[in-house]
């Protein structure tokens, strides 16, 4: 059996097996021995129902019945209760608040339930049990699946692989493929790419070891090392195309930028606050990088509304304002040194370009500089002839005309400045909004619209853990704003649980009789089906729109915005609510990346529980955009135990492992400000799967668990960088170089 065989030709695969396969990217042998588990089940620690203890919280596995949906006699919260059966006892089982749980499971079912055992009136019974469905239960263990395990004997301890299902395929079909490839002796002709001396230097296994182990650990330790060599495996494979891709870019010329202190000095002035020592700081990095010969990949970094944009609009500056007179250059650079240099600044939505055009604007004039605003849905430029103070609509042909020979020295705008049809004379400096938000792809085609290359920056709002930042964007040097502008006042945020719903109503209502405005942050956009959704629960934005409407705000205007709108649509509610036409916007979270409104001051955020704390704290950022007093209230439900008085470290010691994240996670929400700190918080509190980067940048699950370990970064980073030098193309470590490129096309920054 070869790596490359396809698993149809090696395995009997019925119809509902081939698709199970498919949607789980699984094609060939290869795909299927580097699907690892996602845990490992200790079956000789299995706790008899009949010798649970009221206090305690325990682990038990049986059979499920008499589900059914209740709702308390004094409370009438709705709750799933059930029982779960093993051959020592029945105990009963109930979820608070979580009805949906009764659909989800089925009597007879086999589960794994985890949860406190809690005294009742009428017995014990296990309080909001985490659950897991089996095929098989561990009581079973002269099953084939777990006999191999220690040697079928009970009583001694074993683990065996729980692997990630879909439907037409099972853990239990997993184990058995993959003990069927390593009968097949396929291990022995596999090659390690992972050079020998690192393997060493760092206690790693090699790779035939590291499958064997990740697959049929005879131990946790074995366990963790083969995990650990993957996760090492997969973050050097990332810095290596990235420290590759620093390097050729970095062959390239680029404009020597020499800014002169005294005019750069005369142009800070022109902003209406004081620069942070951190906006300094920055601007001063930027402009050293730029007087180098070759050209500049910097990322900032900065919290929501620490300034990134008046950062750009300086540097911007320092480009579009050189001249030919500024002292003795290399003489080998004297021709890429004059006058007439461009920047390109792109933004992830028209919303947002023009937000920047707008604010250009104010920064630039009345200097005689032009700066230009190219969207899908038209162009500007500014100044206008008949207004030197204000922009005019101009034709998309007569803009592009300007910028192919360097009258509009800066152009804003979004994807569409990557098109061929837009070309600059002399583009000096690009930069980037929301860095992650566009594909490699893109970022090539707008860096390379010239012969030179133009100094690169990026910059984003998203707060990054420096680990997650060092690997992703290991190709770009690092810029951190990590302080708030002068005068901005703390946003206040509160917890609000149902009982203080009404009260926080009556607190927002006088903040809008003082003319502030309200964003209201739903999960959904529509209200889920009660059949096929997990939650009942959970607010959609169109019906919280016409709730508040007829039941609490009656008196003010309340408008929609939700992805599946038009791009029409979104741009009116958004110049509507700009303008104050609109009061009350309820929104999903397309708002975490918007326009700057400085009225809009109040924010709830319903459902807090299904977002991220970084994406939380993004949607947080929309309200503290100006030296008005803003407030962020998050909306949750009782299930959290956030309505109690008890104090957040019992209440999370009494909880469930996600009910103790949860609580962790928004009781940091209140007392952090900083959007750094809360970064490294979720990706502790979170895991790797629920950070949302496994998705958002093609990381998988064990490369994400690397990204915790802040000396497992550094050390793939420092052998990255050692083998590139030494050797940029991998001509003597071929195996390593051909896993990189296959890496390469699954790590990405959409």
């Amino acid at each position: 059996m070869e790596l490359s065989d396809k698993l149809e030709l090696k395995f009997r695969l019925d119809i509902n097996q081939k698709k199970a396969l498919s949607r789980l990217g699984l094609f060939s042998v290869a795909d299927l021995l580097f699907h690892f588990p996602v845990r490992y089940s200790d079956i000789s620690i299995v706790v008899k129902i009949a010798d649970l203890i009221p206090g305690a919280t325990a682990t038990v596995y049986g059979k499920i019945s008499n589900l059914k949906i209740k709702k308390g006699f004094r409370s009438k919260i709705p709750m799933a209760k059930g029982e779960v059966e093993d051959l020592s006892g029945k105990i009963k089982i109930i979820w608070f608040n979580q009805a949906y749980l009764a659909k989800m499971l089925h009597n007879g079912e086999n589960v794994k339930l985890t949860g406190k055992v809690t005294a009742g009136k009428h017995g014990i019974y296990l309080a909001n049990p985490e659950f897991e469905k089996m095929n098989l239960l561990p009581i079973d263990s002269h099953n084939a699946l777990f006999s191999s395990f220690g040697g079928g004997r009970e009583g001694v301890g074993f683990s065996f692989p729980i692997y990630a299902e879909t439907r037409g395929v099972t853990s239990k079909w997993f184990y058995h493929a993959i003990e069927k490839i390593f009968r097949e002796k396929t291990l022995d002709r596999m090659t390690d790419y992972v050079p020998t001396d690192i393997l060493k230097k760092y206690n790693l296994p090699t790779l035939k070891t590291a499958l064997i182990w990740i697959h049929k650990p005879k131990s946790e330790r074995d366990a963790q090392a083969a995990r650990k060599r993957f996760a090492f495996e997969e973050v050097f494979c990332i810095q290596l195309e990235r420290q590759h891709d620093k390097l050729e870019y970095r062959k390239n010329k680029s404009f020597q930028i020499i800014s002169p202190k005294k005019e750069m000095s005369e142009f800070l002035k022109r902003f209406p606050f004081e620069l942070t020592n951190a906006q300094k700081k920055s601007i001063g990095v930027i402009l050293e990088d730029m007087r180098r010969s070759f050209p500049m990949s910097r990322l900032l970094e900065g919290d929501v509304g620490s300034g990134k944009t008046a950062v750009a609009a300086t540097v911007a500056y320092a480009v579009v304002n050189q001249t030919k007179n500024i002292g003795n250059p290399p003489e080998r650079m004297s021709s890429f040194i004059r006058a007439g240099l461009q920047v390109a600044y792109m933004a992830p939505t028209e919303i947002l370009a023009t937000q920047h055009f707008e604010s250009f604007i104010e920064y630039f004039k009345p200097l005689p500089i032009n700066i230009g605003l190219i969207t899908g849905s038209g162009c500007r430029k500014f100044p206008s002839k008949l207004n030197p103070r204000g922009w005019t609509t101009i034709s998309r042909a007569q803009l592009l005309k300007w910028v192919a020979n360097g009258e509009i020295p800066i152009l804003i705008g979004t994807h569409a400045l990557i098109q061929k049809t837009v070309k600059f004379k002399n583009l000096a400096l690009v930069v980037i909004d929301e860095q992650h938000r566009f594909g490699t792809g893109q970022r090539r085609k707008l860096v390379r619209k010239d012969n030179i290359a133009p100094h690169l920056l990026s910059m984003t709002a998203t707060p990054i853990p420096r680990t997650l930042a060092l690997t992703i964007y290991g190709d770009l040097d690092l810029s951190l704003l990590d302080e708030m502008p002068l005068g901005r006042k703390q946003i206040i945020t509160e917890i609000i649980t149902p009982n203080k719903r009404e009260e926080t109503y009556e607190k927002i209502r006088e903040e809008l009789k003082n003319g502030r405005q309200l964003y209201v942050i739903c999960p959904r956009i529509f209200e889920p089906d009660p059949e096929k959704e997990l939650a009942l629960n959970v607010k959609s934005a169109v019906e919280e729109a016409k709730r508040l409407k007829k039941e609490v705000f009656s008196e003010y205007e309340i408008g929609v915005l939700h992805s599946k709108m038009s791009k029409e649509k979104k741009e009116k509610v958004m110049e509507e609510f700009t303008e104050g036409k609109i009061n009350i916007l309820c929104a999903t979270s397309v708002v975490e990346v918007g326009v700057n409104i400085p009225n809009a001051t109040i924010i709830i955020i319903e459902g807090a529980e299904r977002f991220g704390l970084a994406q939380l704290h993004q949607l947080r950022g929309r309200v503290i955009r100006s030296s008005h007093q803003a407030y962020c209230y998050i909306f949750v439900t009782d299930k959290n135990r956030l309505s109690s008085a008890k104090p957040a470290r019992q209440l999370a010691d009494e909880a469930t492992g996600g009910q103790r994240k949860t609580i962790a996670r928004l009781k940091a929400l209140k007392t952090a400000q900083n959007g750094f700190e809360l970064a490294e918080l979720d990706l502790s509190l979170r895991g790797a799967g629920e950070l949302g980067g496994s998705k958002q940048w093609g990381i998988t699950d064990l490369g994400m668990e690397a990204i915790k370990n802040i000396k497992m970064v550094e050390a793939a980073r420092t052998e990255a960088v050692r083998l590139i030098q030494e050797d940029s193309e991998l001509k003597k470590y071929l195996p390593l170089k051909q896993k990189v490129r296959e890496k390469a096309g699954e790590f990405h920054f959409e």
